[in-house]
């Protein structure tokens, strides 16, 4: 198993000025001098370079204390996750498993290959613990691939100490200032070494003019949900706390822009697509909705008096939840290695690089966006007076799912022609989550008693008293019957806010 560590430094251009006297910096006892390391690393990446795209490193480095497979996500500016395996003469599975979504079926290459004198100080405290290190590099570096050339150069590195202070950074860029080190332009070595080695027929075009047309509002919005589903993945392998919601939400995201947008991308591309969709989200779904239930009812238990409580329930709810967290994990594994996970990144990549557009793209933005909103609205609107007109019952309960699913869609819609419908489309956001959230709490009880109702039974067959299930059934039945009430009131309040589009 990688090890993991969240890195926070920062880098500082360096060439005659060397490194100040940094004892005067405040919290700092003494600088200790650990000597020069030498550092051979070789990063690794596919022939277009998909890895450095996304500023995501993957190197295999000898020498210093630290020798072995290196992988970093960005997480903020100066701040990157590290997963580090020991050094071996290929990839580790594990580490290969986190960049899949973006190499998938490409090979990795050495493209780049640094050799760093590294001059190491440590920054102690009147304890003698550490507070940072500070390293002056001296960096020579070799691109790779056909083409590319050589470039060096010196920088200051300063990495916080493992539950270090973050404003220690701030009090040593201080000092270097006043020594006149000035920031690094580049976010790591290797984006530096890239920059300068890049063969000149490979030198990168300016960044795309801000949307225009209808169709580029469309495409803006699926191009940054594709982008979500690919940066997720290797925190959802690592199982990262609200991973697989926040990509189940990418991919409902763009199956519902899919079906709201088919003026302006063509439905007989994009429902094949959006089937897949489906199924991904459905496969995501197996494990949240047991995290989701599993929360809702563990609280619904700490609120029953110890005097009802019969048998062992948290135990046998515990068990539930384990058992189905287990298997949903190991199967959402083998979804994210699938070729049809990988095919799906593929459709949707070649989806964006030439779009199956109508005419409907070609136009200004503004009324092509708010009639694909106005519509969802509409659904929105039918389905609620539908669940209003309903007896309490199944008939109700699938109406007002009904609902919320159209209430996401519409919501969605109204996130992508944001940028063209400006506050009317950002009231209408806010108005279709709340909506959403309401009738969520609606479902989440139906789902509660179905689960509720399978425990009793397992328990029953046990010899075990069913009470406890029956007394959480009542309860949540009440819950729903409650969101039933403020359903006609709530939808009053907000009905109209579609018609400032």
């Amino acid at each position: 198993m990688a090890d993991s560590k969240r890195e926070i430094e920062r880098k500082y251009e360096s060439e005659d000025s060397g490194l100040p006297d940094l004892t005067g910096v405040a919290g700092v006892a003494a600088v200790a001098d650990k000597g020069v390391a030498h550092l051979d690393a070789t990063y690794y990446d596919t022939v277009d370079e998909r890895l450095a795209e996304s500023s995501v490193t993957l190197r295999r480095r000898t020498g210093g204390s630290d020798a072995g497979w290196h992988l970093k996500f960005p997480v903020a500016p100066g701040v990157r996750d590290e997963l580090h395996a020991p050094l071996s003469d290929t990839l580790p599975d594990e580490l290969a498993g986190l960049v899949r979504s973006r190499v998938r079926g490409s090979e990795l290459l050495p493209v780049v290959r640094l050799r760093t004198d590294r001059d190491v100080r440590h920054l102690l405290d009147a304890d003698g613990g550490l507070l940072a290190e500070v390293a002056v590099d001296a960096v020579h570096a070799e691109r790779l691939t056909p083409g590319g050339g050589e470039t060096q150069w010196t920088e200051i590195e300063v990495e916080l100490a493992d539950g270090g202070d973050p404003a220690l950074l701030d009090k040593v860029e201080k000092r270097l200032r006043k020594a006149g080190v000035r920031p690094s332009a580049s976010a790591s070595k290797l984006a530096r070494a890239l920059a300068e080695t890049v063969p000149d027929k490979k030198r990168a075009s300016g960044p795309a003019g801000d949307p225009v047309t209808a169709g580029d509002h469309v495409l803006a919005y699926v191009r940054t949900q594709r982008d979500a589903i690919v940066e997720l993945d290797p925190a959802v392998r690592r199982d990262a706390e609200d991973s697989v919601h926040s990509m189940r939400v990418a991919t409902r995201r763009l199956r519902s822009t899919f079906k709201s947008f088919g003026n302006v991308l063509d439905r007989a591309v994009t429902d094949k697509i959006g089937d897949e969709l489906k199924w991904l989200a459905g496969e995501l779904g197996l494990d949240r909705d047991r995290e989701v239930l599993t929360e809702r009812l563990t609280a619904a238990l700490d609120e029953v008096p110890a005097t009802l409580v019969r048998g062992p329930v948290s135990e046998r709810l515990h068990t539930w939840s384990s058992a189905e967290h287990g298997g949903a994990r190991g199967r959402l594994l083998g979804v994210l290695d699938s070729h049809r996970y990988l095919a799906l990144l593929d459709t949707l990549d070649a989806l964006i690089a030439d779009p199956p557009l109508r005419k409907a793209a070609g136009k200004k933005p503004r009324k092509v966006i708010a009639k694909a909103v106005k519509k969802d609205f509409r659904k929105v609107t039918g389905l609620v007076q539908q669940a209003r007109e309903l007896e309490p019952g199944t008939d109700r309960d699938v109406a007002i799912h009904e609902a919320r699913k159209k209430a996401k869609r519409t919501r969605y819609a109204a996130e992508a022609g944001g940028p063209a419908l400006g506050k009317p489309a950002k009231n209408l956001v806010k108005s279709m989550k709340a909506l959403q959230n309401l009738l969520g709490e609606h479902q989440d009880s139906v789902m509660a008693r179905q689960t509720l109702r399978e425990l009793s039974a397992v328990a029953h067959a046990a010899g075990e008293s069913a009470f406890t299930y029956g007394l959480l059934h009542e309860r949540e039945e009440q819950r729903a019957l409650r969101v039933e009430a403020e359903l006609p009131g709530f939808w009053d309040g907000i009905k109209d806010r579609a018609a400032s589009l």
